[in-house]
């Protein structure tokens, strides 16, 4: 079923209500979930919060183009109206999100005009948990030109085996491009620019309410920052998987080497994110 949309819903309403309701979900890999499709058509860009976001993740200000990651922020809205609501069987309070997949088909203007649409495509059992997948579709006209695919991980007891994951290539850490001093209030500035104000990211205090000492940076900003300074084609397959959270404020190391990046911080070099860019042919 698809529901239309006259606006993007308000993001605090969303996840205020999220959260009363987390304690009463039940999740499980069997559940059952929304099948709603939002649609969101005669999408237009907000520019003013388009360059707050340019500049917070480093991307190029002032051109008539998208960032690769940029959908997904216009999309987050209509993602968490979706797993905010009663049917949605996942708590939102300490939903992980583990990993995205990006696919760019062309170049996209800032000052075009789009359709935007959501979908829940499924719950799988996850070792820690139960893992939902999120889809995002960006179309111009009748053509997709962006679509994504989110993970987000709810950690609960489970004697359900998993679906097998890929086994991890063991290889040494890509050489260091870039040392990065991120400031405390990155969480605050992309927060603003993205819309996303989960307080695991905005103040030591909040986040010590979810069991992190200090705040942590967004996933997001990690990925969207690391493709700044990779740089991609106009047509492109970006997929990343967040390993380990970045506190603020730190020192992390940018590396890459080909398609592939990291991100890595600390004495020990723990990787933090790991993804890679692969033009369409």
């Amino acid at each position: 079923m698809s529901v239309v949309l006259t606006a993007p819903p308000s993001l605090p309403p969303l996840l205020a209500r999220g959260a009363l309701l987390s304690p009463f979900k039940r999740p499980g890999p069997d559940a059952e979930f929304p099948r709603t499709r939002l649609v969101l058509p005669d999408l237009r860009v907000d520019l003013s919060r388009l360059a707050a976001y340019e500049r917070v993740c480093g991307f190029p200000t002032g051109e008539d183009a998208l960032p690769v990651t940029y959908p997904h922020v216009l999309g987050f809205p209509l993602a968490m109206r979706l797993m905010s609501g009663r049917d949605f069987p996942l708590p939102l309070l300490g939903l992980v999100h583990t990993s995205i997949s990006v696919t760019r088909y062309r170049a996209l203007t800032a000052t075009g005009q789009y359709e935007l649409a959501v979908h829940i495509d499924g719950l799988a059992p996850h070792r820690r948990g139960t893992q939902a997948g999120v889809v995002t579709v960006l179309r111009a006209g009748e053509e997709v030109v962006w679509e994504s695919r989110s993970t987000y991980l709810a950690r609960h007891r489970t004697t359900r085996q998993p679906v097998p994951e890929a086994a991890e290539e063991e290889r040494e850490p890509l050489p260091a491009v870039a040392e990065w001093r991120l400031a405390d209030d990155i969480g605050r500035r992309y927060g603003a620019a993205s819309g996303d104000r989960n307080p695991i990211h905005l103040h030591p205090l909040t986040a010590r309410l979810f069991g992190f000492r200090r705040a942590i940076a967004h996933g997001m900003w990690t990925v969207a920052r690391c493709l700044a300074a990779h740089g991609t084609p106009e047509a492109v397959l970006v997929e990343a998987a967040f390993r380990a959270p970045v506190l603020l404020p730190g020192t992390v190391t940018y590396a890459a080497q080909g398609g592939l990046f990291e991100l890595r911080g600390g004495p020990a070099g723990r990787l933090h994110l790991a993804g890679r860019v692969q033009p369409l042919a």
